[in-house]
């Protein structure tokens, strides 16, 4: 999908959804604004960082620190509890082993995940891994948490509860969030819906 003239800024403890019709090119924006893909001309800029500079080791590093994903379906890696998990990009980011895990204790204490942290993912309901991706995709306090259909495999019950974090984590933690989706009731609920179409900004 090739983007045309994509033009957008996102403020800090704004919650906004991406919407439109599959092959719109929303998960291709997601990815150039998470530098996972390069843009071919333009640039994305993080806290005042543009990015479009960076060679591969420092983008690396730089998403790391900045940037937040939460996917579809959780990427959780099986053979670790959850709060190993949750651990795993503080220690990427060369964050001491016990600060790690100190930090990651209290974000999934917050996401009320206290009873959970020594269990696999095999042995946490759909919703527990869902919010275990969120509190790693918080770990290092990243300006911005990009989530591609986060609800998409959930039950509405655990869809209600993920929704429900989102707006919590704005309104506690000021975290800002950019949500690819195709659920309307969590679009509608956003402080900003942005469609596409055609791999533009529709009006």
């Amino acid at each position: 999908m090739v983007l045309k003239g994509i033009d957008l800024e996102i403020k800090k403890a704004e919650v906004v959804s991406i919407v439109g019709p599959s092959g719109a090119g929303k998960t291709t924006l997601l990815q150039i604004m998470g530098t996972l893909d390069k843009a071919d001309c333009g640039s994305v800029i993080i806290n005042n960082c543009d990015t479009s500079g960076l060679k591969e080791k420092e983008l690396s590093a730089f998403r790391n620190k900045h940037i937040g994903f939460v996917f579809q379906f959780h990427q959780l890696l099986p053979e670790f509890t959850a709060i190993e998990n949750v651990m795993i990009p503080a220690l990427i980011g060369k964050a001491k082993s016990s600060d790690a895990e100190k930090r990651a204790k209290e974000i999934l204490d917050f996401l009320n995940l206290s009873e959970r942290f020594n269990h696999k993912p095999a042995q946490l309901s759909g919703g527990e891994k869902q919010r275990v991706a969120v509190a790693r995709a918080l770990i290092n306090q990243p300006a911005v948490i990009l989530a591609d259909e986060p609800s998409g495999s959930l039950d509405t019950v655990h869809k209600e509860e993920l929704h429900r974090l989102f707006f919590d984590l704005r309104d506690k933690l000021h975290q800002t969030f950019i949500i690819v989706t195709h659920d309307t009731e969590l679009a509608k609920a956003t402080d900003r819906v942005i469609s596409m179409k055609d791999g533009m900004i529709s009006t």
